[in-house]
């Protein structure tokens, strides 16, 4: 059965985005199994270098994979798709192995080479710099989106 599990750094503290998370979770969740895992972020303040800060959150993400899933890491150097291309390829994933993807949203910084060097998929939701709790709400609608192009809904025009 297909299922998607997000993995993200930290909680959402912007409440406005906190909001839109919980919309299109609830809206994606009428489509596809979807488990929302958040993993302890580290401060990015002097004390420790990125990569080490990175480090860190890399080995909670780890220890949250399903090895089982197909791992797609949010990334800059990552895949872009319009919102058809998108649903084609989440499709491919569905049908491919068990179904389930784990989506992997990093920090401030991003993810580690760890987490990346395990990735199967990068993907990009933009050439734009955004902030990773902007990328979870974008994500999720995006996947919404997706999914009711899948369907042959309306949502999409």
């Amino acid at each position: 059965m297909a299922k998607i599990r997000i993995i993200v750094v930290d909680r959402t503290r912007m409440s406005f985005l906190r909001e839109g998370e919980d919309h299109y979770l609830g809206r994606l969740r009428k489509y596809v199994p979807v488990e929302w895992i958040e993993v302890k972020g580290n401060k990015v303040d002097g004390k420790r270098s990125p990569e080490e800060v990175m480090g860190l959150e890399g080995k909670r993400i780890q220890g949250k994979l399903d090895p089982r899933a197909t791992l797609v890491v949010l990334d800059r150097s990552g895949r872009q798709y319009d919102s058809l291309g998108l649903a084609r390829w989440m499709e491919g994933l569905f049908n491919k192995g068990t179904g389930s993807i784990d989506l992997v949203v990093g920090g401030p910084l991003g993810v580690s080479k760890e987490v990346l060097g395990l990735s199967r998929e990068r993907l990009s939701l933009s050439r734009l710099t955004l902030t990773h709790e902007m990328c979870r709400l974008l994500l999720l609608e995006q996947l919404y989106r997706a999914m009711t192009i899948l369907r042959g809904e309306k949502y999409h025009k």
